[in-house]
This record gives C-alpha cells, sequence and structure tokens, in this order.
C-alpha cells in the first residue's frame, strides 16, 4: 500500500513539472486558455469570483490523488492563494495535468469557498475544455465525444450549489472509475 502511495506522489509531481510552452504555465496563460473558450467566456463577465489553478497534477494505480496550487481573485483583483488535494478510491491507472477554473456565480458562494476550508463532494462534476473534444468528466467517471470550439460542440456548465468548474488538459493519460472529493484550503491575501 505504501509503495503505491509513492507511485502516485511520484507520478503527479512528474506531471506538476511538464513545461510545455503551449499549456498554461502562469496564471495569466491558464486564464487566457480559458477566456479563449466560448464557452467559458461569458463567465467572466457575471460572475463573482473565481479561482484559477494553472496546473493540477493527478495520478493512480487504485488509490490516487491530485494536487495543485491556485489564485482566488474576486472581480479581476486577487484576494489570496488556495490549494487543492484530492484522494480517490477506485479502478483508475495513470496520470494527467490539466488546469482547472472555478466561477463563484455570487458572493454567498465565493464566501462559502474563501471561509477556510472548503470541499466538493464526490458527485462533484467540471467541463473538460479542449481544443479537439469535448468531455464531461466527474469523479464517478468520463466520456468524451469529438467536436470544436467553433463548431458549437462545446460542452456547457451550469453552476451548481453557485459555482461553476471547468478543466483544460495538459498532457498526459488516465483511466479513472473512482469516487473522491476535491478539498481546498483558502489563504487571504
Amino acid at each position: 500500500m505504501r509503495q503505491i502511495f509513492l507511485v502516485v506522489i511520484l507520478i503527479i509531481l512528474a506531471l506538476i513539472s511538464i513545461d510545455k510552452p503551449v499549456y498554461a504555465d502562469s496564471y495569466s496563460e491558464a486564464i487566457g486558455v480559458f477566456k479563449a473558450s466560448p464557452v467559458v467566456k461569458p463567465y467572466f463577465k457575471s460572475a463573482y469570483g473565481y479561482a484559477v489553478f494553472p496546473t493540477v497534477g493527478k495520478g493512480g494505480i487504485g488509490i490516487g490523488g491530485a494536487f495543485g496550487k491556485g489564485r482566488v481573485y474576486r472581480r479581476g483583483v486577487v484576494t489570496g492563494t488556495v490549494s487543492l488535494a484530492k484522494v480517490t478510491i477506485g479502478l483508475q491507472l495513470g496520470g494527467q495535468a490539466f488546469s482547472e477554473i472555478i466561477f463563484f456565480k455570487d458572493k454567498r458562494a465565493y464566501r462559502d469557498f474563501t471561509k477556510g476550508q472548503f470541499e466538493f463532494d464526490a458527485a462533484a462534476s467540471a467541463v473538460a475544455i479542449t481544443a479537439g473534444a469535448q468531455a464531461r468528466t466527474s469523479t464517478e467517471g468520463a466520456s468524451a465525444s469529438a467536436g470544436l470550439w467553433g463548431a458549437g460542440n462545446q460542452a456547457k456548465s451550469k453552476y451548481r450549489k453557485g459555482m461553476a468548474v471547468f478543466t483544460f488538459a495538459k498532457g498526459g493519460l488516465m483511466y479513472e472509475a473512482s469516487i473522491g472529493g476535491q478539498k481546498f484550503t483558502f489563504q487571504p491575501k
């Protein structure tokens, strides 16, 4: 069991160190990637705030995990930093890196997220934004289909409990049918 945990940690660290110029490696680049999606762009205008994670590393062999660091913004101004941690149990193998953004519909959702520690339940899901395919991912599994942003086939998200989550795959390959939630720890600026 301990060896599996160490392998997962090594996979996550390797994915976090991916350094390709086409991927979002900074906060402004990650925000730019999300703003380039016609599905995500309107959220920047209407949301009260958002949290962005330029790189989240994820890996697993039976037991998995993910980790990333990000910033929280309110009306475009940084209000603090946040860390993301996730542990999953179930059928999973591989590793991947992705960027993630969480939009807060209103002041209440922002306040809930930033009150110190916040956790998404296992049913929370994110919409994956990619240039060549669309996919709906969740902690309960994944599905995908081909499509382009311009073709109008992009997956759409709605606010759930005042929050909408989008991800952008940076690299790696992971098969997953597991259960687990994401936990966030906020530190005010």
